[in-house]
């Protein structure tokens, strides 16, 4: 996943929970050292002055204590979602997930409700690891983000979330990707072109789309399967005619006098549509 982006869209995310800071946010007030049994609003505005002063853990523990002394009030309520903000603030995410989950069942139809599917996506989506790990987080955050495009499409969160789909499927072709080259370079070509298969067919709109095009070609003429080589190579000419794999491809081909020509037949072409 390019790290660039992934900073921008990072802003973004940030950008949008300060939002919602000003959306639940309340009058500041002085901070006071005791506050058993203090009223709701100096509660819950002390966690709100512990949150933009960075002290996390002291804002969780504040916004909780609202939902303890004052269970019934719709302080309470707001203080459940920022309870959540101020773990994942902290990277907590396992305790933020907690929250969110929380708060969504008691309350699945509050206003606030699409930022607590968003900031739940979030929570999945800041744990991806790079693609030499294991991806269980990338693809739950792939199923977070989707929930959040679903359910509000033409919101803030909807947009941003879309925008994190496509740089996570990036990252997962990514995954497919080492994993194929591993194989390709230990002569395990039937293994390298199932998981080229599945950049092709399940990340088309990823931006490893021409490099697995240009391995199926390689691989499929080192298994002898020279009418496939020359689909992929055929395809990806007419899809990337630019690219330097196509240039790669075409070397490849001529170097077993053979030129790139689709197979209509391939599941190549049924995955891409028929070119010719």
């Amino acid at each position: 996943m390019p790290d660039l982006s992934r900073h921008r869209l990072r802003c973004l995310s940030r950008a949008l929970c300060g939002a919602l800071l000003l959306a639940l946010g309340a009058c500041g007030s002085d901070k006071e050292e005791e506050y058993v049994e203090r009223p709701v609003e100096e509660l819950y505005n002390e966690g709100l002055d512990a949150l933009h002063a960075g002290e996390n853990d002291d804002a969780a523990t504040l916004f909780d204590e609202v939902e303890r002394q004052h269970p019934y009030s719709t302080w309470a309520t707001r203080a459940q979602l920022m309870a959540a903000y101020s773990h994942y603030r902290e990277a907590r995410y396992d305790d933020a997930l907690n929250a969110i989950d929380r708060f969504l069942s008691l309350h699945p139809g509050h206003q606030s409700a699409p930022y607590a599917y968003y900031l739940r996506a979030l929570c999945y989506y800041e744990q991806i690891a790079d693609v030499t790990r294991d991806q269980k987080n990338t693809e739950l955050a792939l199923a977070a983000l989707g929930e959040v495009v679903r359910r509000y499409p033409e919101s803030p969160y909807g947009r941003d979330a879309q925008l994190k789909i496509d740089l996570t499927h990036d990252h997962l072709a990514g995954k497919d990707m080492e994993i194929g080259r591993f194989y390709l370079k230990r002569g395990e070509y039937q293994a390298a072109i199932n998981r080229f298969r599945r950049v092709v067919e399940r990340y088309q709109t990823t931006t490893h789309v021409p490099e697995a095009l240009h391995r199926l070609t390689e691989a499929y003429l080192a298994l002898g399967i020279v009418d496939e080589a020359q689909t992929a190579a055929a395809v990806l000419g007419h899809n990337y005619p630019g690219s330097e794999w196509y240039a790669d491809s075409y070397l490849l081909l001529t170097g077993v006098d053979a030129r790139p020509q689709e197979n209509k037949d391939s599941w190549i072409s049924r995955t891409f549509g028929a070119i010719f």
